[in-house]
C-alpha cells in the first residue's frame, strides 16, 4: 500500500520540478527566442496541442497500464482473502473484539462474497464500530454522488457548447472552456455554474443537517450519555487559585460529582517507564531461558536421551531459584546484558531485573497513593465530573472565569485514553504563543514544500537538466550503474521518505500547539493536511501545469500570457482524468490488497515476536484510520472535480466512478479489517463538508478569471453577483448551525427521558419473545443486519410516513431529524457500567494509575516456567497459562481461547 502511494504523490509531484528549473529555463528560453520566430508567428505558440493532440493517447496510455495493475492486484486479493483470514477478516473472529463490535463472516468462495457484501448496510458501521467511520463512508458516496448529479447538470448543456466552439481544439481537449470562442456561449457556463454550485452548497447545508440530527441522536442515547466522559468537562488554564477542590465545589455546587486536578508527574512517570521497562526485560529474558531449556530437552530427545518431564511436583519448584533450569541450561548461557552499552559490568538478567523490580514497585506504590492525597503539585488543568449529562453541558457551555483565556478552552466528551498529559500544563499566555508558531511554520511548510520535492523531481531527470545546463556535464563521468540508482531509485527513495514524513510533522505541530486529546489533534492535522493538499497538491500542480505548457511563449512574448493561460488552464484537466484513473483503480485495489501490510505481519511476526505478549498484541491488534489525514486527500479530490466541473466537465465523471471505488474499498476495510482508535464523535465530517466548499469558490474565481481574459463582461458580472450571494449563504450557514454542531439542546434532553420512559415498558413486556429470535438469528448474517439495523419495533410507529424520494431528499430537517435518526442508535451494545477503582481513577494521569503488569511466559513440560513464575512471583505477577511450545520447540499461544491472562475488557469511558 505504502508503494502506491508513493507512486500517486510521485504523478502528482511531476510538474513541480518545473518551477525548481525555473531560472535555467528563463536563460535558455531567452536564447531559443533570439533564434526562432516562432511566437510571433505561431498562434497556437504555447499550446499543449501540437499537430496532434496528446489528450486522448495520454489517457489511454495512464488507463491501460493501470487498469493492468488494479486487476492484479483485485486478483491477488481474491485470492489472499481465502488464505489469510487474519489478514482480510479479522473483525469475524478476533477475541479481542466484543461479540457485538464483530462482522459475520462472509461466504468463503472466490467471487459468492459480492452478493451479501452489496446488502450490509452502512449503518452496521454505525452500530459496530464507530460515528467516525460511517461518516467517511458517507462522504465519499455523498461525493460520488454530487458529481453523478454534476455529470447530469453540466454534460447535456456543456459538451455541445463546447464541443462546437471552433477554437480548434481536439480530442479531449474540444470537450473543455478552452475551446470556445463566442463570448455569447459563456452565459451557458455561467447558468450551468449557479446550478451545479448551488447544489453543491445544497448538499453542504443538507449533510450539516443530517449530521447534526446525527450526533444529537447518538450522543444523547443512554450508550453514550451514561459514559463518564460525557459528564465529564475539560477546564484547561485554570487560575492557580481556583486549583483547590473546595472553590471549585462552591463553584459548580450540588452537580458536581467527582474531579480531578492534574498533577505535575514527572517524576513518578520516569519511575513507572523504568519499572514497566525492567518488567518487560524480566519477561524476555524468562521467555529465553524456558525456551532454551525446552530447544535443548529436545536435541536430548534426538540424541536418544531421556525425555524428563516434571511431575509438578511441588518440592521441585520450590527449590532454589533456576535449579529446573539449570539443568538444561548452563550458568554460563543464562541470559546476561551489560548495564551500560558495551563497558558496563555484565549482569545476570533474571536476577537484576527481580531486585530493581523490589526497589521499583514499593516506591511507585508509595507515590501513587500520595498524588491521590493531593499531596503533589498542581498544573492548570481540571476534570469536572457531573451527575448527569445535562449538568455537563451546561457547564460546557457556561461561561467559567470573568477573564478573558481563563479556565478555556473547555472540551468535553475527552476519552482518558486521548488526553496527551503535557498538554495540560499549558496556561494561556503559551497556548496562544504555540498556536501562532504552529500555525506560521504550518504555512511556511506548505508555502515551500515544493523545494525539496523539486529537487527530487530534478534528480528523477538528470539528463534533461545536464541539457539545460552544460555546466553540470561532469555528471556524465558517473558510471552507468551508479547513474542509473541515482536517477531511478533514488528519487523513488526519498519521494517515499518525504511523503511519510509530512503526516508526522503535521500532527507534531498539531500536538505541540497545545490540543489537549489525540482527537483534537485529528481535528487540527486535518486542517493541516487538507491546506497542504489544496496548495501543493492542487494549485501549484494545476498552475505549473497550464503554465509549463506555454512557459517558452511567455517569456519570449509575456503579453500573450493571459490569453496562453486561459487556453491551457482547461487542459490542465487531462492530468487529473489520469489522477481520479490512477485513485480510483490502482490505490482502491491497493487499498483492500494491502500486500505490504500481509508481508510485514508475517515477516516482522516471524523474526521479531520473541514473547507470547508480542504474538498476540501483533495478532489482537488491528490497524486504524487516522482521520486527520485520510479525510483531506478524498476533501481534495472532490474539490478538484467541482472546480473543473465547469471548466472541464468530464472530470466529474471519472472524479464518481474514482471515488465510488474509492467508497467500496474503504467500505471493506472499515467492515472487516480496520479499527477506530480515536473518537472525535463525527466532528471531522462537518469540517470536511465546510473544506469541500473551497472548491465552489476556486471554480468561480476560475471562471472569474477566464471571463476576464476573454474580456466577456456579461458573464463577469453574472459569476461576482453569484460569488456575493454565496459568501452572504455560506456566513448565515455556518452562523445558523455552528452552536448545534458543539453543543446539545437542552430541548432534546427531556424529549430522550420521555421516550426513553416509554421504550423500557415496551421492552420489558417483549424481552422473552425477543431473547428467543436472537438465538434463532446467530451466525445468520442477513437477519443479523436486519436486527440491528432495521428501524426498531420497540420505539413504536415511524415518526413520518414514508416519503417519496424527493421530498425526502429535499427535506433533511423533517425526514431525517432526530426521532428518525435515533432508531439508528444501537441498543444493547455495552453496559455503561464501571468499577470503583476505575471510577476513581479514570482521569488520574496514567503514571498514577498505573497497575504493576502481569508477565506471561510459556509453560514448558520441564517445570522451568512454573519454578520461574514461583520465584518471580514473589516480586512481580507471574503466569506461564494459555502459552507453550509445539512439537518443533516453536512458540506458540491459545488462539482458540484469543483472551489470554493479559487480555484487559475494553472500557467504555
Amino acid at each position: 500500500m505504502d508503494t502506491l502511494d508513493h507512486f500517486n504523490h510521485a504523478i502528482q509531484r511531476r510538474s513541480l520540478s518545473a518551477l525548481t528549473l525555473r531560472n535555467v529555463i528563463e536563460r535558455r528560453a531567452f536564447s531559443f527566442c533570439a533564434n526562432t520566430n516562432l511566437a510571433g508567428n505561431n498562434p497556437k505558440a504555447g499550446s499543449a496541442q501540437e499537430e496532434s493532440d496528446p489528450s486522448l493517447s495520454s489517457f489511454l496510455s495512464t488507463l491501460i497500464p493501470v487498469a493492468l495493475v488494479a486487476l492484479a492486484f483485485i486478483t491477488g486479493f481474491l485470492i489472499l482473502r481465502r488464505l489469510y483470514k487474519r489478514n482480510y477478516e479479522p473483525r469475524t473472529f478476533l477475541g479481542s473484539l466484543r461479540e457485538q463490535e464483530r462482522t459475520t463472516p462472509l461466504p468463503s468462495g472466490l467471487v459468492n462474497w459480492f452478493g451479501t457484501f452489496s446488502k450490509i448496510p452502512d449503518s452496521f458501521v454505525l452500530n459496530h464500530q464507530s460515528l467516525d467511520a460511517f461518516l467517511l463512508l458517507r462522504y465519499l458516496k455523498v461525493s460520488s454522488a454530487t458529481c453523478l448529479v454534476g455529470c447530469c447538470i453540466t454534460w447535456p448543456v456543456l459538451f455541445p457548447v463546447n464541443a462546437t466552439g471552433k477554437a480548434g481544439e481536439k480530442q479531449l481537449n474540444l470537450l473543455t472552456f478552452g475551446n470556445v470562442v463566442d463570448k455569447n456561449r459563456y452565459y451557458a457556463h455561467v447558468f450551468i455554474a449557479w446550478i451545479f454550485l448551488g447544489f453543491v452548497f445544497y448538499m453542504v447545508a443538507r449533510e450539516s443537517i443530517y449530521y447534526i440530527n446525527l450526533r444529537q441522536a447518538y450522543l444523547l442515547s443512554p450508550l453514550y450519555a451514561n459514559r463518564m466522559s460525557s459528564r465529564t468537562v475539560l477546564f484547561t488554564s485554570v487560575p492557580k487559585a481556583y486549583l483547590d477542590e473546595g472553590i471549585l465545589r462552591r463553584m459548580f455546587g450540588k452537580s458536581l460529582k467527582n474531579l480531578w486536578i492534574a498533577n505535575e508527574c514527572e517524576e513518578i512517570e520516569k519511575l513507572v517507564e523504568e519499572r514497566d521497562e525492567v518488567a518487560m526485560k524480566l519477561e524476555a529474558a524468562e521467555t529465553k531461558l524456558i525456551k532454551l531449556a525446552n530447544t535443548n530437552r529436545l536435541k536430548s530427545m534426538k540424541k536418544g536421551g531421556q525425555n524428563s518431564e516434571a511431575s509438578g511436583d511441588a518440592n521441585e519448584a520450590n527449590g532454589e531459584s533456576g535449579s529446573l533450569a539449570a539443568r538444561w541450561v548452563p550458568i554460563k548461557k543464562r541470559p546476561t546484558h551489560r548495564l551500560k552499552p558495551l563497558i558496563g559490568k555484565k549482569v545476570d538478567t533474571i536476577n537484576w531485573c527481580r531486585s530493581e523490580l523490589e526497589r521499583l514497585i514499593p516506591q511507585i506504590d508509595a507515590l501513587q497513593a500520595d498524588y491521590r492525597a493531593g499531596k503533589a503539585e498542581f498544573i492548570p488543568s481540571v476534570f469536572v465530573e457531573f451527575f448527569t449529562q445535562s449538568e455537563a453541558q451546561s457547564a460546557y457551555q457556561r461561561l467559567s472565569h470573568h477573564h478573558a483565556l481563563h479556565m478555556a478552552p473547555r472540551f468535553i466528551g475527552v476519552n482518558p485514553d486521548e488526553v496527551i498529559w503535557e498538554n495540560l500544563k499549558i496556561n494561556w499566555a503559551s497556548r496562544v504563543v504555540r498556536n501562532i508558531v504552529c500555525i506560521t511554520l504550518i504555512i511556511l511548510l506548505i508555502v515551500f514544500w515544493s523545494i525539496p520535492v523539486g529537487f527530487v523531481g530534478i534528480l528523477s531527470n538528470i539528463k534533461a537538466l545536464i541539457r539545460l545546463a552544460p555546466f553540470l556535464n561532469f555528471l556524465n563521468k558517473i558510471p552507468p550503474q551508479i547513474f542509473g540508482i541515482i536517477q531511478g531509485l533514488l528519487p523513488s527513495v526519498l519521494l517515499a521518505v518525504l511523503m511519510a514524513l509530512l503526516p508526522v510533522i503535521l500532527r507534531l505541530m498539531a500536538k505541540l500547539s497545545g490540543a489537549p486529546s489525540l482527537s483534537a489533534v485529528e481535528l487540527r492535522t486535518q486542517n493541516f493536511y487538507f491546506g497542504f493538499q489544496i496548495v501543493q497538491v492542487f494549485l501549484v500542480t494545476t498552475l505549473t501545469s497550464a503554465a509549463s505548457a506555454s512557459v517558452t511563449s511567455i517569456l519570449c512574448k509575456p503579453t500573450d500570457a493571459p490569453s496562453l493561460l486561459a487556453t491551457n488552464l482547461p487542459k490542465a484537466s487531462n492530468f487529473y482524468i489520469s489522477y481520479f484513473i490512477l485513485q480510483g483503480l490502482t490505490i482502491s485495489s491497493g487499498e483492500v490488497l494491502d500486500i505490504a501490510g500481509l508481508v510485514l505481519f508475517r515477516l516482522l511476526g516471524k523474526f521479531l515476536d520473541s514473547t507470547p505478549r508480542k504474538m498476540y498484541k501483533r495478532w489482537s491488534t488491528l490497524s486504524a484510520l487516522g482521520w486527520g489525514t485520510v479525510f483531506p486527500v478524498y476533501t481534495n479530490l472532490a474539490v478538484i472535480a467541482i472546480t473543473y466541473s465547469i471548466i472541464a466537465p468530464l472530470v466529474l465523471g471519472f472524479a464518481t466512478i474514482g471515488l465510488y471505488l474509492v467508497y467500496l474499498a474503504y467500505r471493506y476495510n472499515i467492515l472487516f479489517v480496520t479499527d477506530s482508535k480515536i473518537d472525535t464523535k463525527g466532528l471531522v465530517y462537518p469540517r470536511a463538508l465546510q473544506q469541500t466548499t473551497t472548491g465552489v469558490y476556486l471554480a468561480i474565481v476560475c471562471l472569474i478569471g477566464l471571463f476576464g481574459i476573454k474580456a466577456a463582461p456579461g458573464p463577469i458580472a453574472l459569476m461576482v453577483v453569484f460569488l456575493i450571494f454565496i459568501v452572504l449563504f455560506h456566513l448565515s450557514l455556518n452562523a445558523a448551525l455552528e452552536p448545534l454542531l458543539k453543543f446539545l439542546p437542552q430541548s432534546l434532553e427531556a424529549e430522550e427521558q420521555h421516550l426513553m420512559a416509554n421504550e423500557e415498558g415496551t421492552t420489558t413486556s417483549s424481552a422473552p419473545n425477543s431473547s428467543a429470535g436472537n438465538n434463532e438469528k446467530a451466525g445468520n448474517l442477513h437477519n443479523n443486519v436486519s436486527s440491528i439495523d432495521s428501524p426498531r419495533k420497540d420505539l413504536g410507529p415511524t415518526p413520518h410516513k414514508k416519503p417519496n424520494l424527493i421530498t425526502k431528499f429535499l427535506r433533511p430537517d423533517i425526514y431525517t431529524d432526530y426521532h428518525t435518526l435515533r432508531r439508528l442508535v444501537p441498543t444493547g451494545f455495552a453496559e455503561i457500567a464501571y468499577d470503583p477503582v476505575v471510577e476513581r481513577d479514570a482521569y488520574y494521569h496514567p503514571a498514577i494509575s498505573s497497575q504493576t503488569p502481569l508477565l506471561w511466559v510459556p509453560r514448558d513440560q520441564m517445570g522451568v516456567s512454573r519454578q520461574e513464575c514461583l520465584h518471580s512471583g514473589k516480586v512481580i505477577p507471574m503466569t506461564d497459562e494459555g502459552a507453550g511450545f509445539d512439537e518443533k520447540g516453536g512458540l506458540v499461544w491459545d488462539h482458540e481461547n484469543a483472551r489470554p491472562p493479559i487480555w484487559q475488557e475494553k472500557i467504555y469511558y
